[in-house]
């Protein structure tokens, strides 16, 4: 993904942390700015479990603390998230659509069922363009991403 890293020192630790050069691709989560709090967060989780599903080789390596406990693995790249109206979600579906990007999306009827077929069934009845979305993430060059969220501004 990477060709050049940096490396700083942890000056307390005295341990070097490799960073990574900016990854060549971009995720990014679009979430309607009119959510309650626990919508927010529900809705991104979602929304990156559809990515990471989507694009596993995007997950990194499993964590250890220096005890010995390992965590799980997660995303090997940050995760923006933006905020937008129900028309610039819109247009940002159509945008990834239109440029062959992977999307996962969350539409206002999913917050009414309880679970993952009755999801699928509830976007399955409505054509893309015509979706109720609260939510969406895409993936793909940086460069693409950016075209596609334009209209949605950092989320607050």
């Amino acid at each position: 993904m990477t060709t050049s890293s940096d490396t700083d020192t942890d000056t307390d630790t005295d341990q070097h942390v490799t960073i990574s050069a900016r990854p060549a691709t971009k995720i990014a989560i679009v979430l309607r700015d009119d959510l309650h709090g626990w919508q927010v967060a529900n809705v991104t989780a979602f929304l990156a479990a559809g990515v990471a599903a989507g694009v596993p080789e995007l997950i990194g390596e499993p964590y250890a603390d220096a005890d010995g406990t390992t965590y799980l693995a997660t995303f090997g790249l940050p995760v923006l998230v933006r905020a937008g109206d129900a028309g610039a979600l819109a247009a940002c579906r159509a945008r990834a659509a239109d440029r062959g990007l992977p999307v996962s999306v969350f539409t206002s009827a999913m917050f009414r069922t309880g679970n993952d077929h009755d999801n699928r069934a509830v976007v399955a009845a409505e054509r893309g363009a015509d979706l109720d979305l609260v939510g969406l993430a895409v993936h793909g060059p940086r460069n693409a991403v950016d075209k596609v969220l334009k209209g949605t501004s950092a989320h607050p």
